[in-house]
């Protein structure tokens, strides 16, 4: 875990206590807590999906988590936030990622997890190992790391 002042970044093998983290984010200062938590689902791309491994270029992925995360609390004036990623296998159903930020009103607290979880999305080294009954494969999500995805917006 690497937190500094009102930012906290993790990439963990463990699962995520979402309950914890916006205990993290909570400040007296703040009108709101707003999370966006993703979740593993049972499908894609019509296919019924059995398991997920998350894995990462971790130093790398940190950096870029903790700049997104700088960036965002400077430019919407946020309070406190957290970015938190599982690494590793995570079954159907449990928790994938946590965005939980504090800010003195609503408006920045929602953009702000919309941004991140986009630019996590869109620029953060983490791929996915998804197996379905046809087989396995690799996704990567996002666009800076994978060719395929490079100039399109999805």
């Amino acid at each position: 875990m690497e937190s500094h002042h009102d930012v906290l970044i993790e990439l963990t093998y463990e699962p995520i206590d979402e309950q914890n983290i916006i205990t993290k984010v909570r400040d007296d200062a703040a009108g709101c807590v707003v999370t966006f938590t993703g979740t593993v689902r049972n499908h894609h791309g019509g296919k019924r999906v059995l398991s997920l491994r998350y894995e990462a270029y971790e130093t790398m992925a940190a950096e870029l988590l903790r700049d997104m995360a700088e960036k965002a609390r400077e430019r919407l004036g946020l309070l406190r936030l957290a970015i938190v990623h599982r690494l590793g296998s995570v079954a159907i159903g449990d928790t994938a990622v946590v965005i939980a930020v504090s800010a003195a009103h609503r408006a920045a607290a929602f953009e702000a997890c919309r941004q991140l979880v986009d630019a996590l999305k869109d620029d953060v080294p983490i791929w996915k190992l998804e197996t379905t009954e046809e087989g396995s494969a690799w996704l990567a999500e996002s666009r800076a790391f994978n060719p395929k995805k490079a100039g399109k917006d999805n």
